[in-house]
């Protein structure tokens, strides 16, 4: 806020429930410019972000925990889905036999749409993002399930064990 009233600042602040994340920023920021000098109606979607943890084991994720799910959609409605997998990666001698793990949660009243994604693994940036875009067009677990896979890849890994 300025003392002068033709003179308007904007920033980034951290709202709850929203990702405090440099790309988020620079993409909202881009929305909101085109909101106000040209007409444009889009809004950024916080709920697909991408995003990843570079640990040793990266962790990546993009949609709803599966808390949330719970709490916007109930238990009922959803499916969630499992895999344990062993990447080629981890077959080189001496390393450890460490297992990955995936999860996706489909909204069951939405034709089993995909609502969140979870990752634990190798190049779970690389997995992730690409997810993330499949996430933002919608896709369902039927159309993940018909995805032809890229061999050998982590991103190939079929999440195909039911909760319910």
């Amino acid at each position: 806020m300025t003392a002068r009233t033709s003179l308007k600042t904007v920033s980034d602040e951290l709202q709850h429930g929203k990702w405090e994340l440099t790309p988020v920023a620079i993409q909202a920021g881009k929305l909101l410019a085109r909101r106000l000098f040209a007409g444009a109606s889009l809004k950024c979607d916080y709920v697909n972000v991408p995003t990843t943890v570079f640990t040793p084991m990266e962790y990546g994720s993009c949609g709803y925990p599966e808390e949330k799910a719970v709490e916007i959609y109930g238990q009922e409605n959803l499916e969630i889905y499992h895999s344990l997998f062993w990447p080629l990666e981890f077959t080189v001698a001496g390393r450890d036999n460490n297992r990955c793990y995936a999860k996706i949660i489909c909204n069951k009243l939405d034709n089993d749409r995909v609502i969140g994604f979870h990752y634990l693994g190798p190049n779970a940036g690389e997995v992730t993002q690409g997810f993330g875009a499949a996430m933002k067009c919608g896709i369902t677990k039927d159309q993940l399930d018909n995805t032809i896979g890229i061999h050998p890849t982590c991103a190939e890994v079929r999440v195909t064990k039911s909760s319910g």
